[in-house]
């Protein structure tokens, strides 16, 4: 069928509007867990503040103590355990209400832009790879995961808030009696609103907050950030209350120059503070060891 010069024109019109609504596809950040349709995640429906999906864990999660057969993923970018929550007022940690993991706890709206997702795992190659990660992590403990739950914040906003997109990820990890959390970090737009990353128990017996988490200019150097020495990512070991190490580096002209005068104690003290200052908890314990390298 032929068309007239107006329909060909109108049909000129229409494709030109499809083409420059086509959106380029998005790149995982490299530290991310498989997540969204290519992963077969169930996505949550998006409904401001009140977004909040209860899991039925297929395996027992050990936090602190206590064990849990359910989780909520929250719209605002926490787990919470007992009950589901719409809180977008952060509550800073240490707040002791109740157990809650916060990848990155901020005031999230996905009715405009983005999606939250999440997958749980008993076998495969994402089990395969949560146990690699955890011996290299924690090289003592010759753990097997057994389960893994994925939760993803992928390209959401600042409710109201255009041009904030931020994506982040939590890995629950459990093999027996033995848990763990990963948080993983993408691009994570600077934001004019309280955020915190990190845990938080009942009492705060345990807690802790990713150091730079609690400032909104800060957290676009998430994805730079590691306690294990992988940009973007902070894992945690989460069942029973072990230490969790966080490693700091310094280079100093002598050794002597640490060992002398009780400068050791001195150094430490500084460190420590500064560390208190970036969120870490008071009770943080610091030890000194000496590393030297040697020539061969």
């Amino acid at each position: 069928m032929r068309l007239s010069p107006v329909s060909q024109y109108m049909l000129m019109f229409i494709s030109v509007l499809a083409l420059s609504g086509e959106t380029k596809a998005q790149t995982a950040p490299v530290v991310f867990y498989p997540f969204g349709s290519v992963a077969g995640d169930t996505v949550n429906i998006a409904v401001e503040d009140e977004n909040s999906t209860r899991i039925d864990l297929w395996r027992p999660f050990v936090f602190f103590g206590r064990t849990y057969n359910k989780t909520y993923v929250n719209n605002n970018g926490h787990l919470t355990f007992n009950q589901p929550s719409s809180e977008f007022y952060v509550k800073y940690f240490p707040n002791g209400t109740e157990d809650v993991i916060a990848p990155l706890w901020r005031d999230v709206d996905v009715s405009r832009n983005g999606m939250i997702s999440y997958q749980q795992y008993s076998n495969g190659s994402v089990l395969t790879q949560a146990t690699q990660d955890i011996n290299q992590y924690f090289p003592y403990l010759s753990f097997t995961a057994t389960w893994v739950l994925v939760a993803t914040w992928d390209r959401v906003e600042d409710f109201y808030y255009s041009g904030t997109e931020i994506s982040f990820q939590v890995v629950l990890i459990s093999g027996g009696d033995l848990s763990f959390i990963l948080m993983n970090y993408g691009d994570c737009a600077a934001t004019q609103f309280a955020v915190q990353a990190g845990y938080d128990t009942i009492n705060s017996t345990d807690y802790v907050v990713i150091p730079g988490s609690i400032n909104g200019n800060v957290i676009p150097n998430l994805k730079n950030t590691s306690n294990v020495n992988v940009p973007g990512r902070w894992a945690f070991r989460v069942d029973s209350g072990q230490e969790n190490i966080i490693g700091v580096q310094m280079r100093v002209t002598s050794f002597s120059d640490l060992t002398e005068n009780r400068n050791i104690e001195t150094v430490l003290e500084k460190l420590q503070q500064e560390l208190v200052k970036s969120g870490l908890p008071s009770s943080v314990k610091l030890k000194f060891r000496r590393i030297q390298k040697t020539r061969p």
